[in-house]
């Protein structure tokens, strides 16, 4: 099975892509296991502010250690998965995160937030190898002109993994969280309740560690499938030249903006749900929501993967969008179950926004697929980004309401480019 190309889009209307079913199943399973492993942060975010008293800007450095790592590994992610090619790249991920997995049993040994924090970062890095190496590769494993559907019906199961993630974190981890308080604790019994508390986390994550030995296993057995795969040699940041294309520079600084506009409203959707203005219950009532607003990703994108076959990828882009801009503005100038579903319903909207961008962004890009992965793995950056200055906005002006313009803002950015890249891109081919 001979390719000529790392990139579907790479200018051979004729192409069909490699015929490999069975590897499609394989990168499905990727985007379930990393789209589950990051949603696994809000469930460690109430664990650990808990277990080490944590104010909530010190609590958020989970996910700004975590969203850090796009910034540091994408682009010697993307070389890396070049010299090793997919296949093994995705080995390569696949054990680094085995390796910050296993790291959380000397952060739990030693009750260390720090240790916490760095396990989190290296398996983060682990996160952006699969993904410098999935999000090509699926679009590689087909034919270029269903593409963008296909790379949408991958990113579902994304949200699969967001969804079922956080329900079983939750139980295993949360379970005991509100029997004692580590507040209420000093000396050796402090000492004491942090690390059996944290055991609970370790055992979440030993579990992460060998379902990922397995796949890790099966993918390497599968390692020499892709015959002829091509990767075009760069050397130091020369990826960055990619930016200069306005349609993937443009398309970048959308992933920039939408992963800050995703992450800053599902931080804080259970914090605006609890309101007087809207729900005016407690966070421990309202808390299930949360599944409303990742589940509607998730059926949005099958939604979207079968709309996309007869309809301008960029033009539902740019419709989605608009719906978000017009679903915050909604949500803040009503209140009750108008202004909750309202805000909730965005998740739906956010469905096709990641994988249609991307695909976008990247055609033609060729042998240079790779790079481009990498450089919009960078900008995956933005939900360390945004959410922080979300929250800025949030306590300097004491409204959430008026904190989600920013995330509005965003979107309304992303609608401009829907319609930028509402046609095919029919330019030169990136080399």
């Amino acid at each position: 099975m001979d390719i000529s190309s790392s990139d579907p889009n790479s200018g051979d209307p004729g192409a069909q892509g490699v015929n490999a079913p069975d590897l499609q199943v394989f990168v499905f399973a990727l985007f379930f296991i990393f789209g589950g492993i990051t949603s696994l942060n809000d469930v460690l975010i109430p664990k650990l502010k808990e277990l080490f008293t944590l104010n909530y800007t010190q609590a958020m450095l989970i996910q700004f250690c975590f969203f850090t790592a796009y910034l540091v590994v994408g682009i010697p992610g993307a070389k890396l998965v070049k010299k090793l090619g997919y296949m093994r790249g995705a080995v390569a991920g696949l054990v680094t995160m085995i390796v910050g997995c296993l790291l959380f049993i000397p952060a739990a040994q030693t009750a260390t937030y720090g240790l916490f924090l760095g396990a989190l970062f290296v398996l983060a890095s682990g996160v952006v190898i699969v993904q410098v190496v999935a999000n090509p590769l699926i679009s590689l494993l087909g034919k270029p002109q269903t593409a963008h559907s296909r790379l949408t019906f991958a990113q579902a199961f994304n949200s699969l993994g967001t969804t079922i993630f956080p329900l079983v974190g939750a139980a295993l981890i949360l379970g005991s969280i509100a029997s004692v308080t580590a507040a209420d604790l000093s000396g050796a019994e402090l000492a004491a309740y942090r690390s059996a508390e944290s055991q609970a986390i370790v055992n979440g994550y030993l579990g992460i560690a060998a379902a990922l030995a397995v796949v890790a296993i099966a993918v390497w057995l599968f390692r020499n499938r892709l015959k002829g795969e091509r990767h075009e040699a760069s050397k130091g940041f020369a990826g960055l030249d990619l930016v200069k294309r306005p349609r993937f520079g443009f398309g970048a600084l959308c992933i920039f903006l939408y992963v800050g506009a995703e992450v800053s409203i599902g931080s804080l959707i259970i914090n605006y749900l609890a309101l007087e203005r809207v729900l005016g219950q407690p966070e421990s009532v309202v808390g299930w929501m949360i599944a409303i607003y990742w589940g509607g990703a998730m059926v949005g994108r099958f939604i979207g993967s079968a709309l996309m076959r007869v309809i301008s990828p960029g033009k539902l882009l740019g419709c989605v969008a608009v719906g978000a801009v017009a679903l915050i503005i909604i949500s803040a100038n009503t209140s009750g179950t108008v202004a909750a579903y309202s805000l909730l319903a965005i998740g739906l909207m956010n469905s096709i926004m990641f994988p249609t961008i991307f695909a976008l962004a990247s055609e033609r890009l060729g042998s240079r697929a790779a790079d481009g992965s990498g450089i919009i793995n960078i900008a995956i950056f933005g939900g360390a980004v945004i959410p922080l200055a979300t929250g800025a906005i949030a306590d300097s002006t004491g409204s959430l309401a008026i904190a989600f313009a920013l995330p509005a803002l965003c979107y309304a950015v992303i609608a401009g480019f829907g319609y930028y890249a509402r046609r095919p891109y029919d330019g030169p081919v990136a080399g």
